[in-house]
């Protein structure tokens, strides 16, 4: 786990990509796409059907070890609307489990925007927290400090002749979008223009490794 500090607060990201916030003993996560191969091969498209507990079970693993009693999911937990009603018996019994033993944000998102409560937790639009917005896309006139998904961002850059991809954070002094967290979900460049166009041109990328956070600027 690294600390990583944003908007005069601390939090420590965990290999997930996850952020903690101990101030607050709060568990920030992103784009779990829950459901996801259930609603492709609904279409015909076949993908092994195991993304959904996978994601619960990591969930629940840093849960355990950051001690969090409470989570805060920043839209697109469910791949769409209707993705909790397809959950596996084993993975609704997990995820019930969870939502049942902290504290429960579900923040919607493009695809589970309406989203009905069927797994347990609260189901809000947005959200702040000790003068932090929790929302899933980042809005570019906000000024307050904001944490937000969406974009799934992801760094690829050239090393030593090959082609590195990483999950990534996009921030600037005031904004900051979290990498997507589900089992089945890609990723957009950091420095796609959807991305600039709604953090600005000083944004950065923030990769953590083992000991810290390397920061590369995008407008570079």
């Amino acid at each position: 786990m690294v600390p990583l500090s944003f908007a005069s607060r601390n939090f420590t990201v965990l290999p997930s990509g996850a952020l903690y916030w101990e101030a607050h003993e709060a568990l920030l996560i992103a784009d779990l796409h829950l459901e996801k191969a259930s609603w492709f091969a609904r279409f015909g498209q076949m993908l092994p059907p195991y993304d959904s507990e996978a994601t619960i079970d990591a969930v629940a693993d840093d849960v355990a070890a950051s001690g969090a009693r409470s989570v805060w999911c920043l839209g697109d937990s469910f791949h769409d609307r209707f993705g909790c009603d397809r959950l596996p018996v084993r993975a609704r019994e997990k995820l019930t489990h969870l939502t049942e033993n902290v504290r429960w944000v579900w923040i919607t998102g493009n695809h589970d925007a309406g989203m009905i409560d069927h797994c347990g937790g609260e189901v809000v639009v947005e959200a702040e927290l000790d003068g932090l917005v929790l929302r899933h896309e980042a809005e570019t006139h906000e000024t307050r400090p904001e944490l937000s998904g969406h974009f799934h961002p992801k760094l690829r850059i050239k090393s030593r002749g090959r082609r590195v991809s990483r999950r990534c954070f996009v921030a600037t002094e005031k904004k900051m979008i979290l990498p997507a967290y589900g089992a089945l979900t890609g990723g957009l460049d950091a420095d796609h223009p959807a991305i600039l166009k709604a953090m600005g041109r000083e944004a950065a990328a923030l990769v953590p490794v083992s000991d810290r956070v390397l920061r590369f600027p995008l407008a570079a």
